[in-house]
């Protein structure tokens, strides 16, 4: 009998946070007041995100600062999962932005390249999926020996096979926080729900070596002991 040994996974990591309902209901608002009169992004059919409309700090934000604070308690133990020493790296919350998605809007398939570490807590949702699933998509699929074979069309894989999976989908519900690799390309299908907002925030994460210790070779330095440098005089 053939053992089989599921090697090299990409670790996407999920929990339940506990929300204050006055403190969601704030928060709500606050993203709606940050959306305005905006409909979407430019990009006919795209939610609107913060991030392309200026409102990519709400970290600092004194209404999110209870959820920034839970969700990097999360982030924290996500690294302690895979292996981080705490003692050798120092954490950074580099963007923190809203995604509103109306009905029939979505977004794009996509990563994060100036981040390590991606997150998203979801605010509204019923856990149906009806409001669009987050889509995490496989970077490859080394278990279809053949290039090509597992998109399907009737061709000798099974449809949905566990161990040729194309992509993994995520329902949001309120309190849901997804946690994953930035370079893991992700998209969210539309909104098929007229009557429902989907409303979620994003997190980007960067690691660095620490501020104090020797020169760090495997990490970036710590941003303290970066140099802005001037453009030079013409």
């Amino acid at each position: 009998m053939v053992q089989l040994h599921q090697l090299f996974p990409t670790v996407v990591g999920t929990t339940q946070l506990p929300l204050d309902p006055l403190q969601l209901a704030a928060c709500m608002q606050a993203l709606l007041d940050g959306r305005g009169e905006a409909e979407g992004n430019p990009s006919e059919g795209c939610a609107w995100t913060g991030d392309l409309h200026g409102v990519w700090q709400l970290h600092q934000d004194e209404r999110f600062q209870a959820l920034v604070q839970q969700v990097n308690d999360q982030v924290w133990s996500y690294l302690d999962s895979i292996g981080f020493a705490r003692s050798q790296v120092a954490l950074h919350l580099q963007r923190c932005w809203p995604v509103i998605s109306d009905w029939d809007q979505a977004v794009g398939r996509h990563h994060h390249p100036n981040a390590h570490l991606s997150a998203v807590l979801y605010l509204t949702g019923t856990g149906s999926g009806e409001e669009g699933v987050l889509r995490l998509h496989a970077s490859h699929q080394p278990n279809e020996l053949v290039a090509g074979l597992a998109v399907g069309y009737g061709g000798p894989i099974a449809p949905n096979h566990p161990l040729n999976q194309s992509h993994w989908d995520l329902a949001p519900r309120p309190g849901l926080l997804v946690l994953f690799p930035s370079s893991l390309q992700h998209s969210v299908l539309p909104n098929a729900d007229p009557d429902e907002l989907r409303c979620s925030i994003s997190f980007d994460f960067v690691l660095t070596a620490q501020e104090q210790g020797g020169s760090p070779e495997y990490l970036a330095p710590h941003p303290r002991h970066w140099t802005s440098l001037d453009e030079p005089i013409a």
